[in-house]
Order: structure tokens, then C-alpha cells, then sequence
């Protein structure tokens, strides 16, 4: 694997029909080397913190390999940052478990979640339908957690390390958030692998509901 390149994005509108929306998804690439922190790229610009950065979801990452299959399937002229992600990386993997790392020189970053699409994803393509298509492709992108900081650069290679741990993959956490039923022995698999903070509780409230109780001993239920 190799880091095509490094993306940061500064706070623009986008628009397409009657929406707009403030945002950071338009990212641009960086020359030379590049700080990597526990809160992602500095002066990247995060607006939707509901949904996006923190300490779980700190980088975002899309492969050129889906980027070329997004040309050839839907036509799509891509270029690095075009879906907001912070790093685009040559050969990675569509699919990862939760719990695996990427090496890039110091940095270690940790697998944690996929990216859901949404109205401003759709706008930067300026395709209404896009977030459907993206959910059908299953090819969202991977969110990393930082477990070791440093500098990295475009050009540098990249190490996958195999978790041995967790059986869960982000394929998985990306198909639990379509799924219209759950089962509670599933969503308390989901829960066993270190998956990012949003996902968690998101998980942990609906397995409480299905367990027919609000409180904290639901999870044992």
C-alpha cells in the first residue's frame, strides 16, 4: 500500500438544487510532511461534529482501488478528497476489521468505523441519488483512530496489521445502519470489538431497547 495523498479542507458551501450546506468536506492535498495528531490533521476543518472527527473518527480514509471502481461502474472523474477523506491510499482494502492498523512511518492509526453518506456527500457530487448509490457500492471509506502520532507525507508506504482480536468488520458496522431489524446476540458482538464512541452508544441504546429496559443493567440482560 502507498499514501497517494494527504487532504485537508477548509470550511466552504456546496449547493446543488434547492440545498446548501456549510461544510468541510472539500479537502485539498498537502505537500511535504504532515503532522498527524490524536484529533486528525491540523486546520482541517470539521463543521458536523455529530457525525464527523474526535478522537475515534479522526482521519478518514478512501483508496484509489474504490475510486477506480467508482469511475468505471458510475462514470465518476475522481480526484484525491473528492468524498472528504484525509488520506487516500493506494490497495487499501475495501474492507477492514474493526481493530486493524495501518503503519505510515510513526503514525499508527486504528480502524474504528465506515464513513454513512449523506445530503452533503450527495451535493459534492452533485448527484442526488448518490447517497443510495453509495450505500449499494459498499465502499464507504474507513475512519482510524490515532494511536501514534507523527509526521507522514505523500509517497510513504503503508503496513496493514492484521487484528487477531476482533471479528468485526467495518462492512458489518456499515450494514448494521441500514438494517431494519436487530438481533441482540449481533449488536453485542458489534459491541465486543473497539469501534468509535458514536457508533457505541448509538449501538448500546438500541440493544437497551430491544432488551426491554432503559437503564444501565441492560447491556447483561
Amino acid at each position: 500500500m502507498r499514501l497517494e495523498s494527504i487532504n485537508v479542507g477548509r470550511v466552504e458551501t456546496v449547493a446543488h438544487g434547492n440545498k446548501s450546506f456549510e461544510t468541510g468536506i472539500c479537502k485539498y492535498p498537502l505537500e511535504g510532511p504532515v503532522r498527524v495528531t490524536a484529533l486528525g490533521l491540523p486546520g482541517d476543518a470539521i463543521i458536523a461534529t455529530d457525525h464527523h472527527g474526535g478522537a475515534d473518527q479522526a482521519i478518514y480514509a478512501y483508496s484509489t482501488d474504490d475510486y477506480d471502481w467508482w469511475a468505471t461502474e458510475a462514470g465518476l472523474d475522481w480526484f484525491p478528497g473528492l468524498f472528504g477523506e484525509n488520506l487516500t491510499i493506494c490497495d487499501l482494502p475495501t474492507d477492514m476489521n474493526v481493530g486493524d492498523r495501518l503503519l505510515i512511518g510513526e503514525v499508527v492509526l486504528e480502524a474504528t468505523a465506515p464513513r454513512i453518506p449523506c445530503d452533503i456527500l450527495s451535493a459534492r457530487i452533485e448527484d442526488r441519488g448518490f447517497g443510495m448509490a453509495f450505500r449499494k457500492a459498499e465502499r464507504p471509506g474507513i475512519y482510524f483512530r490515532v494511536l501514534n502520532e507523527g509526521e507522514i507525507q505523500s509517497g510513504d508506504g503503508v503496513t496493514l496489521v492484521e487484528s487477531a482480536e476482533f471479528n468485526v468488520s467495518i462492512l458489518d458496522l456499515f450494514r448494521y445502519k441500514y438494517r431494519l431489524q436487530h438481533d441482540k446476540d449481533e449488536l453485542r458482538r458489534l459491541l465486543e470489538a473497539p469501534i468509535a464512541e458514536r457508533l457505541r452508544i448509538q449501538i448500546e441504546e438500541k440493544l437497551a431497547v430491544l432488551s426491554g429496559q432503559q437503564g444501565p443493567d441492560a447491556l447483561s440482560t
